[in-house]
């Protein structure tokens, strides 16, 4: 008898194995790729944001600086508009020096301590980026040409005539 030259199904099973191993290799190497490339960019949206934050606080506590220096010098107003600019310009540096993980568990570990202080904060916070919200919105719409459909308030009389006309089934000929 001479030996079969067609495989086995021991080897074929050998192989199949081999290659659903590889298959699987390859597939867990591609995560991990993956994995990677969604965690450095995470992290630099991350630094990004923490980036703008650190601007945002500079950009507040300058003008707290530039409204102190406008007041009367001395006055009690002129001395908290200051501490308070002092304050927040080292929050900014803070932010910059430190990772994300840092300033969470800083912040964390600060409204654990002073719960009262840091939801007034808070609450500051939000006011300032209502009001900073409110006037980006004003000076985009200030920014935008003027025309005559922008400036009317109400509806145009093309509006108007185009609605009649939209609703009146039209006839065949002329007036009855």
């Amino acid at each position: 008898m001479s030996k079969s030259t067609s495989p086995t199904s021991d080897e074929i099973k050998q192989h199949a194995k081999a290659a659903s191993k590889d298959l699987g290799d390859n597939a867990r190497e591609m995560a991990r790729d993956a994995a990677g490339a969604v965690r450095d960019q995470a992290t630099h949206q991350a630094q990004s944001i923490k980036s703008g934050v650190a601007d945002e606080v500079s950009d507040v506590a300058s003008a707290l600086r530039k409204a102190a220096n406008d007041m009367r010098d001395g006055s009690p107003q002129e001395r908290t508009f200051g501490q308070i600019a002092g304050g927040l310009a080292d929050v900014s540096d803070s932010i910059r020096g430190k990772d994300l993980g840092e300033v969470a568990h800083e912040l964390s570990t600060f409204a654990k301590r002073n719960p009262m202080l840091f939801l007034g904060g808070v609450a500051l916070a939000g006011f300032a980026a209502t009001r900073f919200a409110t006037a980006s919105a004003r000076r985009d719409e200030d920014a935008q040409p003027k025309t005559a459909s922008t400036m009317s308030s109400g509806p145009s009389a093309s509006d108007a005539t185009d609605s009649y006309t939209r609703h009146v089934p039209k006839t065949s000929g002329g007036l009855s």
